[in-house]
């Protein structure tokens, strides 16, 4: 591998960090272990929110082969230092904190290995880890390398691994396949260090496209932060006699891939537990070749930060065919329930549940009712009989469609509407998908699947007031169809279409109907995340222009834990200009629709939730741009907002440098290539 150190502008001269004080700093992802995504601050509050000017930028353009349109990282803050990933080839970056100026930046030219990555561009961030004499910053390649950085000079440490990298395609417990170059496992979310611990999880294909229903696995590992030594590894497809092998029917454990964990991971280092929210299985939508429940697909996994072992487990969904990942990072909370101490985790979900379990002992805090489920008709299919139900706190998003989720702005449109539809199945949170035919049904829609709830960004924790704080898009409509395929691809059972794209799955010799494959086209939304607001293609299921699904597109819910109540929900972002200037609804008054996408975090101070919006939409001032919101977290009213030139693309932090508030948010989308931007208070006069 060609390696790049470039812009070594303090090669050789210790940083000399600006003024911080305790607690002002961010120095992990979701600014602690417990990803709270909070920080005690309140310099920038209510009354001077809208007064925010930009204190610096940094644009990413020159750090890869091409501008960056899919900037999502969130950085960290640590002694005044500002830690990034950045560019096409995900490059980190050093910044002053106070003034965003490049202290240096280090980059991996990886060649095939890196084209061939399942997980390309920026990547989410970084990881920093200190004995208190060393500092160092973490990072995991487009490649699946794990690289380790001096945080002063951005050179690799000699000492770790080889010459500073450790090959994640190695010592995993499989040979990956086809080859080391080729084979399709990385990941884009950041290391979780803990202690001397860093833990990396792993990542595939996103699209839903896999090649076959063979995979590599995405085991969990841990690794000694000083030497890059393999420390444990837990084998997220339990391997033959472990505990959940016979939960894979017919042997489906052998060759089943996928399952890995994509997402940030959670820790308490107090009680040395390791919180591991894991995806689903190789083919999100058809398991016919993986009966059985599949475990630990979906499944919420707590394990010993020092050796990996397994201390309990929760399956969020049985055997699943929807593509709810665990896609968010578990909130850890100690909450008081009933008048007794909890220590709590809390997760949230695509499918609108925030499920919440003693981090202890894995006991849901409220019942959580196993209930049947709806089966399907798919030849060759397996069904789960029941899945898990919450009882508390209630589905803060739409995770199912019925006629009354349709559009609604008039009688009309919603007559339209159940016109549209009629060729496709509808119903509640676990509806299977349905066999795709021309004369219906054609798919089923879902509300709450691959791009609903809440999403990577995760949500945002408040210890004061034991409040989550969560965005979830809730018009993200994704119709599943799946349809035999033609007869020359005679090892193929069934194609899933959706996104756009035909997902094939190799399930060997089998029946061949040769449906058109067409069918398959129509079931596809044209764009992941479709049918809300304008973020994203409807797959032909919009009336006049409008979303088949009615407003609010995306909204945030504040969520009080000692209670399990949602105590405010509100729309969030401005109506689209599509919607509010469609023919169809002139001369109505249309209240704020929020807009819709899956990739807004949530950030939490002493007093506001702060959130940015997901489209570039012309604001009631007739300025154009996507706004930072905030809003007060008690109330969820809205309280000020800051114009940005792109939507947000990467979840917002804060920090104090200099007796200075700021807030730093990734934007990027449409014609504007990513840049991390950073607000603070004017200086006064």
């Amino acid at each position: 591998m060609k390696k790049l150190v470039a812009a070594l502008f303090a090669a050789g001269v210790a940083i000399a960090p600006a003024q911080t004080r305790e607690g002002s700093e961010w120095p992990t992802y979701g600014a602690d272990l417990a990803n709270t995504r909070y920080r005690p601050l309140d310099q920038i509050n209510a009354s001077n929110f809208s007064q925010l000017e930009l204190a610096w930028s940094f644009k990413t353009d020159n750090l890869g082969s091409r501008p960056e349109y899919k900037l999502e990282g969130t950085p960290l803050m640590v002694k005044g230092v500002l830690y990034a990933t950045a560019g096409t080839r995900r490059s980190v970056v050093a910044l002053d904190a106070a003034t965003g100026e490049l202290l240096w930046a280090h980059g991996e030219h990886e060649g095939a290995r890196g084209a061939a990555a399942p997980r390309q561009l920026s990547g989410r961030g970084v990881a920093y880890w200190t004995d208190g004499s060393t500092e160092r910053i973490l990072y995991v390649t487009p490649g699946y390398r794990l690289i380790a950085l001096d945080a002063h000079t951005g050179t690799p440490v000699p000492s770790f691994g080889d010459h500073g990298a450790v090959d994640l395609k190695l010592n995993d417990d499989q040979n990956i396949f086809p080859d080391l170059t080729t084979g399709e496992i990385g990941l884009q979310s950041a290391p979780v260090v803990a202690g001397n611990t860093v833990i990396i999880g792993a990542s595939f294909r996103e699209g839903m496209t896999p090649r076959s229903m063979r995979n590599n696995k995405g085991y969990v590992r841990g690794f000694d932060a000083r030497t890059g030594k393999r420390l444990w590894i837990f084998h997220t497809i339990p391997q033959k006699g472990e505990f959940g092998y016979d939960m894979w029917l017919k042997g489906s454990a052998e060759y089943t891939g996928n399952t890995g964990v994509w997402t940030q991971i959670s820790v308490d280092e107090k009680l040395g537990l390791v919180y591991l929210p894991v995806e689903s299985p190789t083919g999100d939508y058809y398991g016919g070749h993986r009966p059985g429940n599949d475990l630990f697909g979906e499944s919420l996994v707590c394990v010993d930060l020092k050796t990996g072992e397994r201390k309990w487990h929760f399956q969020l969904v049985h055997h699943p065919l929807w593509d709810m990942d665990i896609s968010s990072a578990p909130i850890l909370a100690d909450i008081q329930v009933d008048g007794r101490t909890v220590q709590a985790v809390a997760l949230p979900s695509k499918q609108g549940f925030l499920y919440v379990f003693d981090r202890v002992t894995g006991k849901p805090v409220w019942p959580i009712e196993e209930k049947p489920a709806p089966k399907g008709d798919v030849p060759g299919e397996w069904y789960s009989p029941t899945q898990p139900y919450p009882t508390r706190p209630a589905a803060y998003a739409r995770n199912g469609v019925s006629i009354d989720d349709l559009i609604d702005f008039t009688p009309a449109l919603r007559d339209e509407a159940r016109t549209l539809i009629a060729k496709y199945k509808i119903g509640p949170v676990f509806t299977p998908p349905v066999e795709s035919k021309i004369g219906g049904p054609l798919a089923t829609l879902t509300l709450g699947t691959a791009s609903g709830g809440t999403n990577w960004p995760g949500g945002s924790y408040d210890p004061e007031t034991h409040t989550a704080y969560l965005y979830a898009c809730n018009a993200c409509l994704t119709p599943i169809g799946l349809v035999r395929p033609p007869k020359e691809m005679s090892d193929m059972d069934f194609v899933a279409g959706t996104a756009g794209q035909e997902v094939r799955m190799r399930t060997g010799p089998g029946e061949n109907a040769g449906a058109d494959s067409a069918a398959a086209r129509t079931a596809a939304p044209a764009g992941r995340g479709g049918g809300g607001g304008g973020g994203g293609g409807y797959g032909g299921l919009s009336v006049h222009g409008l979303p088949l699904i009615k407003p609010p597109y995306a909204t945030i819910s504040a969520i009080n834990l000692d209670r399990g109540d949602i105590v405010w929900q509100i729309a969030h972002g401005e109506t689209p200009d599509a919607i509010r200037n469609n023919p169809a609804l002139k001369g109505l008054k249309i209240p704020r629709t929020g807009q819709s996408g899956y990739n807004i975090g949530t950030l939490v101070t002493k007093s506001l939730v702060i959130a940015g919006d997901s489209l570039i939409t012309t604001q009631p001032s007739g300025a154009r741009g996507a706004m930072l919101r905030a809003y007060d977290k008690k109330t969820g009213k809205e309280v000020g907002a800051v114009l940005m030139p792109a939507p947000q693309s990467g979840s917002p932090m804060t920090y104090m440098v200099n007796g200075k508030q700021y807030i730093v948010v990734a934007v990027s989308g449409g014609p504007y290539s990513g840049e991390y931007r950073a607000y603070r208070l004017p200086d006064e006069q």
